[in-house]
């Protein structure tokens, strides 16, 4: 078999609090295979956005810490790595998109100038070749007129613009991994539904391998390969997209499918919400740390001991952290179908 792309194992995360240190990513594990799409999904407090920062060193500028585990990428151990040689695989080796593009872009700046900082850093670039690049990018992402546009400045751009500009000076160095976390959240739908499909043509085209951070199952069934659900800072499921949505093993994994209005409207329902809300990481509930929220918890079972992250059987790539997921199997199928 072929080594992934990406190799997160028991990567463990922590962020100084007035109750001490906190774990906020707890042993999460998971790989991105090369030309693949992975999405990592969970509600706002999950750890997925944290687990992607601590891969690529950026908690530590932050106050938090690496305090265990290992993140191997394209055969080189990051955890660990000099802020230096880090340096040299972001932006270049790894491509990011963040949630908000104006957060991101510098409104001193015309986003031409940007997308060319990038090339002429990580490649060396001239500066009449940066900008050729840079022109080239906003093309390739669809802005009209690339050449005129690139001497505009962010604030010029529609907000479905400027995340094509992101995703621009994301892709400039053709990187081998692109993280996209919640790239199109503030998007109203009809946007959303262009990022995404660029996003998809952009893969296809460089076979660079995707990793999509959202809340959103409805993004995941339109992009993803294979789902890592995320809940208290760990991982709760992981499976092939088809098999997750067909087939959920986790009771949490079948009330987001619920929650979706996709779904619901299939059923001749109103959405589903999962009821309560995430814990603070101060205030993880023993056993299971979604049982407080389950309608399915059994005292003892799920509320007593640690619960494994194991295959859903001898054999299979899919995981559940679930006691009574052998158990639960049929009904939470039959939830989600019904």
């Amino acid at each position: 078999m072929a080594e992934p792309l990406l190799e997160l194992r028991d990567l463990t995360v922590q962020f100084p609090s007035p109750n001490g240190w906190l774990t906020v990513v707890d042993k999460v594990s998971f790989s991105v295979g090369r030309n693949d799409i992975v999405c990592v999904v969970g509600e706002s407090g999950s750890g997925k956005s944290v687990t992607m920062q601590a891969a690529v060193g950026l908690v530590q500028p932050k106050g938090g810490r690496v305090t265990g585990g290992s993140v191997r990428f394209d055969g080189k151990e990051l955890v660990g790595m000099s802020n230096r040689d880090l340096n040299r695989v972001r932006g270049d080796e790894i491509g990011f998109i963040f949630q908000e593009p104006m957060s991101s872009l510098n409104p001193a700046y015309t986003v031409g100038e940007q997308i060319a900082e990038v090339v002429r850093r990580h490649r060396g670039a001239s500066r009449a070749d940066a900008w050729k690049r840079a022109v080239e990018m906003l093309d390739r992402v669809h802005i009209a007129s690339a050449a005129s546009r690139a001497r505009e400045y962010p604030h010029q751009f529609s907000g479905g613009m400027r995340q094509r500009v992101m995703i621009a000076m994301a892709v400039a160095c053709d990187p081998k991994l692109l993280i996209a976390d919640e790239p199109s959240t503030a998007l109203d739908v009809t946007i959303q539904a262009r990022i995404l499909e660029l996003l998809r043509e952009l893969q296809r085209e460089s076979g660079m391998s995707v990793l999509f951070i959202t809340h959103d199952l409805g993004v995941v069934a339109d992009i993803a390969r294979r789902v890592v659900v995320m809940y208290g800072a760990q991982v709760v499921e992981s499976a092939s997209a088809d098999e997750l949505f067909a087939r959920p093993r986790h009771p949490y994994t079948a009330g987001l499918l619920a929650a979706m209005p996709q779904v619901a409207l299939e059923r001749g329902q109103d959405p589903v919400a999962i009821p309560g809300t995430v814990a603070q990481a101060h205030a993880w509930p023993g056993g299971c740390r979604f049982n407080p929220r389950c309608v399915y918890r059994q005292e003892g079972a799920c509320t007593t001991v640690p619960v494994p992250l194991e295959p859903v059987a001898p054999g299979q790539d899919a995981l559940v952290r679930c006691a009574l997921a052998a158990s639960l199997s049929d009904t939470l199928r039959e939830a989600v179908a019904a």
